[in-house]
């Protein structure tokens, strides 16, 4: 799942190198952190959401195939401003 995951969104953004993915189990839940470049994370959220909704649908049909329960959050850093 981690390595499906990885496969798609290395394909929507412009810097592959700087996805990450980190599985995380959380009260009987696999949740898995993605993480990419700050300029690539408008092309994983998509217009009003709907590609992040949809990576989330996907994930989540194949852990209840598997018998799980998995989450995907997408993982922002927060650019630092200047003072």
């Amino acid at each position: 799942m981690k390595e499906f995951l990885e496969y798609v969104a290395k394909q929507l953004v412009d810097q592959p190198e700087e996805v990450s993915i980190q599985e995380e189990t959380i009260e009987n839940q696999l949740v898995l952190k993605l993480k990419v470049a700050q300029p690539d994370v408008g092309k994983v959220i998509g217009k009003k959401g709907k590609t992040v909704l949809a990576l989330r649908t996907l994930i989540s049909a194949i852990g209840k195939k598997s018998g799980n329960v998995v989450k995907l959050e997408l993982v922002v850093d927060q650019l630092k401003g200047k003072n």
